[in-house]
């Protein structure tokens, strides 16, 4: 479907520079946009190639206002927020027509809100509940007693284990796991075995959340291990059993949060970070790729950037780093 630079601008709120009737229906990167494509820079670096491109309209930021351009050009402060906003028109997501398929088992008991869509060989245990225009994808199994509400879109083969709570508008890709028993073992000094701590509590997954394929969010031991609204989470990240995280969080592919850990608001966790159990990283903290972060600490500062096993500021890592390297320079 097309629409014009008018629509989009209008959408997104910039000032149009050009024709404003020509009409757009995708998006593209600069070195592969057509007349009918959608782009946007954030750097006036990129500008010439933009405007030498084949795209039909260019998003970018005030740098560009004064530039000769065949296509028009949308003005906006955030370029790509701008142009993620305009994906939404020209790219939407795709649409699963709703209804049962004919393989799936569904409980007598499941209640399915209006324009369901179940796909094939997925599993609904007795008591779920699952909102309305929500997807399950196939061969998903959904434990009993969960509840998953609007708008959500649970990819292939994901597990949702009994009595988990999912929001509105959440998205969770294939392979993931929520709900699982937390990792909780208590040894017995005499006989030196682990015996296992009870496992009965639940996992909740608050609205606007994303969570990668193959991550793994365990249940609570005895209360809810928490997901924040709108925090969104990489593939492959395990988030063990008791933990609370924020809202707006973001962590990153193979990260490791351990038991009961508290993450506040707008925290972002890069690639392989490593939380021991009990931490507390209180709102707005950024933990570089690979910090390590003791069993117990608190990290505090909104954006302060931590690095570093054990976790410090960045500035002190760097100085250390600067120190050894004079070191090893005189031997």
């Amino acid at each position: 479907m097309k629409h014009s630079v008018q629509e989009i601008a209008d959408l997104i709120g910039a000032r149009v520079l050009g024709d404003s009737n020509r009409q757009l229906s995708g998006i593209a990167q600069v070195s592969r946009a057509t007349a009918t494509d959608l782009v946007f820079i954030e750097d006036e670096r990129f500008l010439v190639a933009a405007l030498n491109s084949g795209a039909g309209a260019i998003i970018a930021g005030d740098f560009a206002e004064r530039a000769r351009s065949a296509p028009p050009l949308l003005i906006v402060p955030h370029p790509k927020l701008a142009f993620a906003r305009a994906a939404a028109l020209l790219a939407p997501a795709r649409r699963y027509p709703p209804g049962v398929h004919s393989t799936a088992v569904v409980h007598g008991s499941v209640k399915l809100g209006k324009g369901v869509t179940i796909q094939p060989h997925v599993v609904l245990a007795e008591g779920s509940v699952v909102g309305d225009r929500t997807r399950i994808g196939p061969g998903t199994a959904v434990g009993a007693n969960t509840h998953i509400g609007s708008d959500c879109n649970i990819a292939a083969n994901v597990t949702i284990y009994p009595g988990a709570h999912v929001g509105n508008r959440v998205i969770v890709h294939s392979g993931a796991v929520l709900g699982g028993d937390g990792f909780g073992y208590v040894r017995d000094s005499a006989t030196g075995r682990h015996e296992k701590f009870p496992q009965v509590g639940t996992v909740e997954i608050q609205d606007e959340v994303e969570i990668g394929c193959n991550t793994t969010i365990d249940r609570g031991a005895l209360g809810a291990t928490v997901i924040g609204r709108g925090t969104k989470i990489d593939n492959l990240v395990q988030i063990a059993h008791n933990c609370q995280i924020g809202e707006n969080v973001i962590i990153a592919a193979q990260t490791g949060i351990s038991g009961s850990c508290v993450v506040g608001n707008d925290v972002i966790m890069a690639g392989q970070v490593g939380l021991g159990d009990h931490c507390r990283i209180e709102s707005g903290v950024i933990l570089g790729g690979q910090t390590g972060v003791l069993s117990g600490k608190v990290l505090r500062g909104a954006g302060v950037v931590y690095w570093g096993t054990p976790a410090r500021p960045l500035k002190d890592c760097l100085k250390e780093l600067a120190s050894l390297a004079k070191l090893a320079k005189k031997h």
